[in-house]
């Protein structure tokens, strides 16, 4: 459901992919099809992929994947990375639905925490303080709709996660490209210096930013 193109190709994007992690079913986050339901159409069904539940699993059956893992909070290990689910809320009034973030861990890198579509809330909070990730990827554009409210972080739930890890860089990511989203690139950048949060990068469309 973008608005604009993607930045390269669909085969470039998914060259050399030995791992999918699916942290929900929403539109923005894998391909769905209109007709019956089914998603990841572009994708290799070969892959091996990691998911939050037992419904999310039951439809990426359905849509022809072979090899389907469903994450816990206990770790899995596939290629040398240590996966765990983490809790995630992904709604300020009523949750539109499950979601995970994922912790990732691997030996001589830095702990990744994709923090995946949630606002900030105590599940967060413990998931930094427990495992201390050293880089965190945040979706911060405060999509929000009526029945759910504001659905991921804003300018106010990245002050707090800069504030619970000031060591770690931040990662923000979901902008411009969402209907529902209220928060720019560009505003963003400009709550954050109100804020005096400097340890984060906004990437543009594309780009590669190396930790």
């Amino acid at each position: 459901m973008p608005f604009y193109d993607l930045p390269m190709s669909k085969e470039e994007i998914l060259k050399d992919v030995d791992f999918i992690v699916l942290t929900h079913i929403h539109p923005d986050h894998i391909d769905i099809s209109i007709e019956d339901g089914t998603v990841g159409a572009p994708l290799n069904k070969t892959i091996p992929i990691f998911c939050q539940n037992e419904g999310d699993a039951a439809i990426l059956k359905k849509s022809g994947f072979q090899n389907i893992t469903i994450l816990s909070e206990e770790s899995i290990t596939a290629g040398g990375v240590t996966l765990r689910k983490i809790p995630a809320r992904h709604g300020t009034f009523i949750p539109c639905g499950d979601a995970m973030g994922v912790l990732f861990e691997a030996e001589n890198e830095k702990t990744f925490y994709l923090a995946g579509d949630t606002i900030w809330y105590d599940g967060v909070k413990n998931a930094i303080e427990t495992y201390h990730p050293e880089v965190i990827a945040l979706n911060a554009c405060a999509a929000e709709t009526k029945e759910n409210g504001r659905l991921i972080m804003d300018d106010q739930d990245v002050w707090n996660v800069a504030q619970t890890a000031p060591y770690a860089r931040l990662y923000l990511t979901h902008f411009n490209n969402v209907a529902h989203a209220t928060i720019t690139r560009h505003s963003m950048r400009g709550k954050l210096l109100n804020y005096g949060v400097t340890n984060y990068d906004i990437p543009e469309d594309g780009e590669t930013i190396n930790y």
